[in-house]
């Protein structure tokens, strides 16, 4: 698996993408939204406001790339322990986002799901999660995730539970588990595994994120905060990703 951090030279234009290879799936690491406020004396708040744009300019810069799957990490399990008046802040902006920009995705053809552990939001958000899926379930243009209340390892264990349950109950038989057959018990069962993922602000670092579908992922991290991030920057990620030798384990040829 190959790491790669790149910084964005000032103007620098868009590469063309009819020659490379695209990838079937990004995974993307958002981080950054508090230095961002921070560096600006502002409150983190307006970190995270600011990163709600650069959500709008990833999900377009996803579909003019021609990426078929988009997955985001929004909101880790380990956020829940941030301050309380932070994670309010967080749930808030997440809400006023599905109320706002769901017509703009329908509009644009983005099938939008949920990843993670939505029970531990509050009624009335997962009635949200449950409308925005149901709203765009016919859409093709772009499949985007995001990931809520997730953490990779706690994505694991939930399913080796689910497969101890189904063992014991006489569903399924241990001698019969596979790779294949355990993905099916995680969240992104049907959805297939990224080829790249994305992390912004210099931090080299999974974070708990997709820890089983990463495995054989292309790994780039951009020395910008995610406020920043522009169409840019995913071009010269997917510019990097074209320019791998996706082995899988095999020797090289």
């Amino acid at each position: 698996m190959q790491v790669e951090r790149l910084e964005e030279p000032a103007g620098k234009a868009v590469p063309e993408t009819a020659q490379r290879a695209v990838p079937r799936h990004v995974a993307v690491i958002m981080d950054g939204n508090g230095r961002w406020a921070a560096a600006r004396r502002l409150p983190r708040l307006a970190g995270h406001r600011a990163g709600a744009q650069a959500v709008r300019r990833c999900i377009q810069a996803a579909i003019q790339n021609k990426v078929g799957w988009l997955t985001l990490y929004a909101f880790s399990s380990e956020n829940w322990r941030r301050p309380a008046e932070e994670v309010t802040d967080l749930t808030g902006l997440l809400r006023h986002y599905l109320r706002h920009e769901l017509a703009e995705l329908h509009r644009e053809g983005v099938r939008l799901r949920v990843i993670g552990e939505r029970e531990r939001f509050d009624r009335d958000m997962c009635r949200e999660f449950e409308r925005a899926e149901r709203i765009t379930a016919g859409n093709t243009r772009l499949n985007l995730m995001v990931a809520l209340s997730y953490g990779g390892r706690s994505d694991i264990l939930r399913a080796t539970v689910a497969i101890a349950e189904a063992v014991r109950d006489g569903r399924l038989d241990p001698a019969q588990l596979d790779e294949q057959q355990f993905g099916r018990f995680l969240y992104t069962d049907g959805i297939p595994d990224p080829d790249l993922m994305v992390r912004t602000s210099g931090e080299f670092r999974l974070s708990n994120f997709l820890l089983w579908q990463a495995a054989y992922a292309e790994l780039v991290f951009l020395d910008v905060l995610w406020p920043d991030f522009g169409p840019t920057h995913f071009a010269e990620a997917l510019d990097t990703y074209a320019r791998r030798e996706r082995r899988f384990g095999a020797r090289p040829g």
